[in-house]
């Protein structure tokens, strides 16, 4: 993935590409301090699963405890991060069927962990593992931006999950994650966009708007058009409709302005 801004498509005016790369940039660096806590955790994870497997045996879920003392790091550094930790792989903990070692801010301020039901016999059961946030990074191998969303499972919050995967002896164990509550991405790029002389929004890799300053596109929505996975590879094309896409850098987010 393409780790600078790429523009693609019609040639930029006089406000074009300069203006549009300075927003895609402030963009991507208001995430990547979400993405670098996202980092701790799966390099926390990787190694404790790698002192488990060096003890001869599989881990259950008292070794995740061992995680705590990061999440709750994270979570009061990183202002953006609402809730954090590691989703296992179904079948990675010999004590239970699944399991999520996660952490998050109530309203109240407070630090506390998430438990959901995760018996697959129950009715109340919350199978994780068909969300964007756990296949996409299951998937590719490549960190995701999931949503915007309801996270029925954690917060019941309009919500951004940024996750990337979790491997240990050479396979893929689960994913490392934080939620970014809508309405704090918001008021963090929306001023940004509005900077732009076009109507401008924000799209993850499988075309969600994450964030929108163009009346005609509702955060949540789909956006049609090119492969916007391709984009953030560097091979994409802006179409003939005239519009500009530009990279978030690093960050798998793409920004969209309109056509001319």
């Amino acid at each position: 993935m393409s780790s600078s801004p790429v523009v693609v498509g019609a040639p930029a005016g006089p406000l074009g590409s300069a203006a549009e790369e300075r927003v895609a940039a402030a963009v991507g660096g208001a995430l990547e301090a979400v993405f670098a806590a996202v980092a701790e955790t799966r390099a926390d994870t990787a190694a404790l699963l790698a002192r488990v497997a060096a003890e001869g045996r599989r881990p259950v879920t008292a070794d995740l405890a061992a995680l705590r003392p990061g999440l709750h790091l994270r979570l009061a550094r990183e202002e953006l991060v609402s809730g954090v930790g590691f989703v296992a792989a179904p079948g990675l903990l010999t004590d239970v069927p699944a399991w999520l070692e996660w952490w998050q801010t109530g309203a109240d301020g407070d630090v506390r962990p998430l438990l959901p039901d995760l018996d697959p016999g129950r009715s109340a059961y919350s199978d994780y593992t068909h969300w964007d946030w756990f296949t996409l990074p299951r998937e590719t191998g490549r960190r995701a931006v999931a949503g915007p969303y309801v996270d029925y499972l954690c917060s019941d919050e309009y919500s951004l999950t940024l996750s990337a995967p979790v491997e240990a002896g050479g396979r893929f164990v689960g994913v490392a994650a934080a939620d970014v509550y809508l309405r704090h991405f918001e008021a963090a790029v929306l001023p940004l966009l509005r900077t732009l002389p076009r109507p401008a929004y924000l799209v993850n890799a499988r075309g969600r708007v994450a964030a929108s300053a163009d009346p005609g596109r509702l955060a949540g929505s789909l956006a049609k058009g090119p492969d916007f996975a391709a984009v953030l590879d560097g091979a994409g094309s802006a179409g003939a409709d005239g519009r500009r896409l530009v990279p978030c850098g690093s960050v798998p987010l793409v920004l969209v302005t309109a056509g001319r």
